[in-house]
């Protein structure tokens, strides 16, 4: 039997959350639909697993594909971005609309992937340059030492009574250079940069502008160019320069495709609007997007400017409203690739209750941080909370039900005038009841012409 392992580049974000941490985590920002929570829990619990399993048998162990079905505002693609940054995996957010069938104009399919390796960079390339930063500080000291104790050219031979004062004097320096007392001596930096090649896209011609690009890259030359800065802002050009020469870029590619191919995430949203309800026009490349979307959720390779992409192990988490369509109506082989279903629930006003004082990043406590940099305190009786979550609902009910996006605008025309007029308030502290609430409220929730525009 083959020896257990885990591939190197996983092994720091290799987290052993358990479904039920998971869900716990989830409950501080996502209000109810366990179902969704728990499904996304055993399938992030499933990678791993897959990780500590056999190659042999880790190769053959597909991802238990998400289908969220549930109307828009109820947490569908909260759930799946505070999934992401739970367990630090690369995550991209894509709609579906956005592409077309290869030969129409439009968004190649394929090109979610190439977002999700560019994301995959990001967070390797974070995670060495935290790894080197220590030593990139001191070779900032240093250079700037250079700068501003330079050697003297001397055309014979140094002897050590002058090697010893320039020791010294450097000794100096350094010690004011660390207590931030040179911090507006004026120094020269070279600085170098690269042009970007500007390459005109269209129909079919993403992957060639990605072609272009890379070979554009790497034949343009430098541009060295000299500036005149401060101490403190060389400190901080210096340290971006010596943090580039300290990394591998061939390592963080190779170890980001890897991070990309294992524990990736690609959520898919508005699925339902590719459903083609016709033959002609639109339509045709609405079922062609689903065509092409199928390789790359059955798994396919996708060359990509840092390589060639694997897609066998990416978890995809498809979401839609289904107002007009059913999941049944996607084709046939697609359904299949999505096994895990879960249907996620209307708000009702207890949920909104809920939403606006529960969650760490509430509506309520938003409102109460930002007023508060002005000086300016408010307090949300139980009653305003009552009536906010009431009219929220109601709105929901006679118009087009957004889920929990319709408390966004109802809470900025609620504390319209209060953030308008706190600059000039300075110090004071704002009551808001369940009376505050009607009176700005009512009128517009009452008039259906103006509910509608309350999104």
């Amino acid at each position: 039997m083959s020896k257990l392992t885990t591939p190197s580049a996983l092994a720091d974000i290799d987290q052993a959350l358990t479904p039920r941490e998971i869900v716990t985590a989830l409950d501080r920002y996502i209000i109810g639909q366990d179902d969704a929570k728990r499904a996304v829990a055993i399938a992030i619990r499933n990678r791993w697993r897959r990780q500590r399993l056999p190659e042999e048998m880790r190769r053959d162990v597909a991802p238990k594909n998400i289908l969220m079905i549930g109307p828009t505002g109820v947490g569908k693609t909260e759930i799946a971005r505070r999934l992401a940054r739970l367990t630090g995996a690369p995550f991209v957010k894509v709609e579906a609309t956005k592409y077309t069938e290869v030969g129409y104009y439009g968004r190649d399919v394929e090109s979610m992937v190439r977002e999700l390796v560019e994301n995959a960079i990001g967070l390797v390339r974070e995670r060495e340059r935290k790894q080197v930063e220590e030593e990139a500080k001191r070779r900032v000291e240093e250079r700037l030492l250079d700068l501003l104790v330079p050697k003297p050219q001397l055309f014979g031979e140094r002897d050590e009574e002058d090697e010893a004062q320039y020791e010294r004097t450097r000794a100096k320096f350094h010690a004011m250079l660390i207590n931030g007392e040179l911090d507006q001596r004026r120094v020269e930096v070279t600085t170098e940069q690269r042009p970007t090649p500007m390459v005109l896209g269209g129909m079919g011609l993403e992957q060639m502008d990605v072609d272009l690009q890379s070979m554009f890259e790497k034949i343009l030359p430098k541009i060295s160019q000299t500036r005149e800065m401060t101490v403190a802002e060389a400190r901080k050009v210096l340290f971006e320069q010596e943090c580039e020469s300290l990394l591998d870029p061939d390592k963080i590619n190779a170890q980001a495709v890897e991070l990309a191919e294992n524990l990736g995430i690609l959520f898919v949203d508005e699925i339902d609007k590719v459903v083609a309800s016709d033959t002609r026009g639109a339509d045709v490349s609405r079922q062609g997007v689903q065509r092409d979307l199928l390789p790359i959720v059955e798994g396919t390779t996708i060359q990509t400017k840092y390589g060639y992409v694997k897609t066998d192990h990416i978890l995809f988490i498809a979401a839609g409203a289904f107002h007009q369509v059913r999941p049944s109506d996607l084709m046939p082989e697609l359904q299949g690739r999505f096994p895990i279903r879960v249907e996620l629930s209307d708000l009702k006003k207890e949920d909104f209750v809920r939403i606006l004082t529960e969650p760490k990043n509430s509506l309520t406590r938003q409102y109460q941080a930002l007023l508060e940099t002005e000086g300016v305190s408010i307090e949300f009786t139980q009653d305003a909370v009552e009536a906010l979550a009431d009219y929220a609902y109601r709105v929901n009910q006679t118009t087009q039900n957004i889920g929990a996006r319709r408390l966004y605008t109802m809470m900025e025309r609620l504390l319209e005038e209060v953030s308008f007029e706190a600059p000039d308030m300075k110090m004071g502290k704002v009551v808001v009841n369940a009376a505050y609430v009607e009176e700005r409220l009512k009128e517009v929730t009452e008039d259906e012409d103006l509910s509608k525009f309350i999104l």
